[in-house]
């Protein structure tokens, strides 16, 4: 089955003249040889989007693309070496460079695979339709075996050939097909490939949590998620990933979103997953540990949990107890205006100018008072909205006094 081609070509785009690229597709097109740009990057190019990674295909093997790049001075690093990847670095550029593969056995989690030397069987092996775009770097030629061209231009996201089956190569696909649908998509989604999804929900189970959860903040970091958010909610796959998102995670959500758009704040994934989430820190702290989120992640979540109420004082009082990022967050999940969150810009927590050997030199007895007034005096100077030295100087001087009294 040939590809329908020559009928769109990639429009000129700043990354097709890059000098590394152009020495990369010289060196694999040389003598017989054959390489395409694969994948995202034709999709984005021709949907007029930014383009950050450009990936190639070619039906040499790992072992004749590794040496026909190093002839050319072209540094090669074995990233995937099992799965036919490598990664070329070329004047500053890096490029993963994939041979054709066609998958040889399945279990929803990993694939065996082998070479192949056609690229139909490389375009047959990929999730949808819109993926499985494949274009010349020098005529900017693309190929399309399996209607994507037309899909992408209806905003289609529609699996390759029966759904169940794309699925039950990689479960990781259930959420990709929701992702995928959320940034490309138009007039709702393709019946068969939302059946397939929905039907297949409960083998998100079997993947890795840092699978899950990587996929989950993709989803939630996109400009505006809800609406695919709340389909995945009405298909039941929260229930199989994040069980304990909360019932009211729509108007949460809702709120969070305005408030990120009215301070001018950029999407934060685990910002939004707290929205999600009930406000309870011990919840927290469960979700990220099944998702294996790192220490800092499963930290900051946490401590949106437990000070998700927490806005009645300043946010700078708030931001001392637990930090900027966290206090900013705080007063966006409570939909607080813009000046509120503004007032932390360019501010970082302030450390109290005042130690325990200052209080010694004014003739306090080391001990458990030492202690007590360097807890007495903070809690003005945050109270004080953080002044100077002198200040704290004359706040402890009141202090001692009265102690004195």
């Amino acid at each position: 089955m040939a590809p329908v081609t020559g009928a769109t070509r990639l429009p000129e785009a700043e990354w097709r003249a890059r000098p590394g690229l152009r020495r990369i597709v010289r060196a694999l097109s040389a003598d017989g040889g054959a390489v395409k740009i694969v994948g995202g990057a034709v999709r984005d190019t021709l949907l007029g989007l930014p383009v950050t990674d450009i990936d190639l295909a070619t039906p040499l093997h790992p072992d004749a693309v590794t040496r026909r790049l190093e002839a050319a001075d072209i540094k090669v690093i074995p990233t995937g070496i099992a799965h036919g990847t490598v990664t070329a670095i070329a004047s500053g550029d890096h490029h993963e460079i994939t041979t054709l593969r066609r998958d040889v056995a399945t279990d929803g989690r990993r694939a065996t695979i082998a070479f192949a030397s056609e690229w139909r069987e490389d375009a047959a092996r990929r999730d949808f339709t819109i993926n499985a775009l494949y274009a010349d770097p020098e005529s900017g030629e693309v190929d399309d075996w399996f209607g994507g061209l037309a899909d992408l231009d209806a905003g289609c996201i529609r699996f390759i050939g029966d759904a169940a089956t794309r699925i039950a190569e990689d479960h990781l696909r259930i959420l990709r097909f929701y992702r995928f649908a959320a940034r490309f998509g138009k007039d709702g989604l393709d019946p068969a490939s939302h059946a397939a999804a929905v039907a297949a929900r409960h083998s998100l189970r079997s993947l890795s949590r840092e699978r899950v959860a990587d996929e989950l903040l993709k989803i939630l970091a996109l400009p505006d998620p809800r609406a695919i958010v709340d389909q995945m909610a009405c298909d039941g796959i929260f229930a199989e990933i994040v069980p304990e998102v909360d019932a009211g995670f729509a108007a949460h959500l809702d709120r969070l979103i305005a408030a990120e758009a009215a301070a001018g704040t950029a999407p934060a994934p685990l910002r939004r997953l707290a929205a999600l989430l009930p406000a309870d820190a011990a919840i927290a702290e469960q979700v990220a540990s099944r998702l294996r989120l790192s220490t800092r992640q499963r930290k900051h979540l946490a401590a949106l949990a437990a000070h998700r109420g927490d806005v009645a004082r300043p946010v700078r009082q708030l931001a001392y107890g637990v930090g900027t990022d966290a206090a900013r967050d705080i007063h966006l999940l409570a939909g607080d205006g813009p000046a509120t969150v503004a007032s932390l810009d360019g501010w970082d927590v302030p450390v109290l100018p005042l130690k325990g050997g200052d209080i010694i030199a004014r003739g306090v007895s080391a001990g458990p008072e030492i202690a007590r007034l360097l807890r007495a005096v903070e809690a003005a100077w945050v109270a004080e909205d953080f002044p100077d030295a002198a200040r704290v100087r004359a706040l402890l001087d009141q202090m001692i006094g009265r102690t004195s009294d």
